[in-house]
């Protein structure tokens, strides 16, 4: 077996990069920073974090606190069932520590066995072995994508990134080559690698503390592994929004609890086939049983999320009719802010405001 634990740990004590999260005293800082770091970057992740701890500083703080509140301290991350399930697992934590009696203030305690902290909502193999390693010393081997890329061209796989049989060899490797009682300082010199030298495009092989072990590197290949499903085309939507504006209060609706953008805050929209202008009164009508009519255009806003491109034409619109509805409210416009949303409303109401 290739021995690159002892190079890859030589190298990531003399070129670690200084993050908020690393070497913090508590594992709650772990947790909140790789439920964070999932499908984000970490330039992104650095302010959201440090925010965070500020508003959040313990658990407990944490399962106290309004959903409203947390999505809001979350708006612009993305992925919002990660705020949510952050939420959720906090009140189980600070829960379980009051029927057990472990602490008298009821503050909550991470486990510190992966596969105990599989068990809460939002953590998954990877999650809890990153948790487990770098919080609690346990010798847990944890897989991203970083580190994926790394055993790929390492290890010259050649299976495609996604399949059962590649996870299962990315796995073995990584289970294989885990340094006992090291296992948290390599995982994350792994994921520095990857972030740093080990990079998607144009690696830079000169400087890796690994290249005379890398297969890939050998036969010239770095930049064909790992190997990627070919790309699915990406569809394109086109929504109508409608701004109900009346003595400066705009009407908002709450988006259901369960799927994209749960519980966050929009405009009444739909999406339209051909013209928004023209589809819009019945989109509206059809959505939130609102008769409404247009005033003017507002302006439009592109977004691509992860599997799917919107762009969303506003129009300023006046109210005719209403049945009540109980995920509608009117919020003045110089309270929006304290409404989270997502990116193309966000947006939307900058134009408004």
């Amino acid at each position: 077996m290739i021995e690159i634990a002892p190079r890859l740990l030589t190298w990531y004590r003399q070129n670690k990069r200084f993050l908020p999260w690393r070497d913090h005293p508590d594992p709650y800082a772990v947790w909140v920073s790789e439920i964070m770091l999932q499908q984000t970057r970490v330039d992104t992740v650095i302010p959201y974090f440090e925010r965070w701890f500020a508003k959040f500083p313990t658990i407990k703080a944490l399962a106290d606190a309004e959903e409203q509140e947390i999505l809001n301290l979350w708006e612009g991350l993305g992925y919002y069932s990660r705020a949510r399930n952050l939420h959720k697992a906090a009140k189980i934590l600070v829960e379980s520590s009051l029927s057990l009696g472990e602490r008298a203030e009821g503050e909550g305690k991470l486990p510190e066995d992966s596969a105990a902290l599989q068990k809460l909502p939002g953590i998954g193999r990877y999650t809890a072995a990153a948790i487990s390693s770098m919080a609690f010393g346990q010798d847990a081997a944890a897989l991203d994508g970083n580190i994926r890329r790394v055993y790929a061209r390492i290890f010259n796989i050649a299976d495609v990134l996604g399949t059962t049989n590649a996870e299962k060899i990315f796995w073995d490797l990584a289970e294989e080559n885990i340094p006992s009682g090291e296992a948290g300082d390599y995982n994350q010199a792994l994921m520095d690698l990857g972030a740093l030298i080990c990079t998607p495009r144009n690696p830079s092989c000169g400087e890796c503390p690994v290249k005379e072990l890398c297969q890939a590197k050998k036969l010239g290949i770095q930049d064909e592994r790992p190997v990627r499903k070919a790309k699915k085309t990406v569809p394109h939507y086109l929504h109508a929004a409608a701004l109900i504006v009346e003595e400066g209060k705009v009407l908002l609706a709450q988006r259901p609890e369960k799927g994209l953008l749960g519980g966050m805050w929009e405009f009444p929209n739909g999406r339209v086939n051909g013209d928004p202008a023209g589809e819009l009164v019945s989109v509206i009508d059809k959505g939130y049983q609102l008769k409404v009519q247009i005033v003017d255009p507002l302006g439009e806003v592109d977004h691509a999320y992860t599997h799917f491109k919107i762009k969303e034409v506003a129009f300023r619109c006046t109210l005719i009719r209403s049945s009540h509805k109980e995920n509608l409210r009117w919020v003045a416009l110089n309270k929006l802010d304290d409404y989270p949303m997502g990116k193309v409303d966000r947006m939307i109401a900058g134009k408004l405001q």
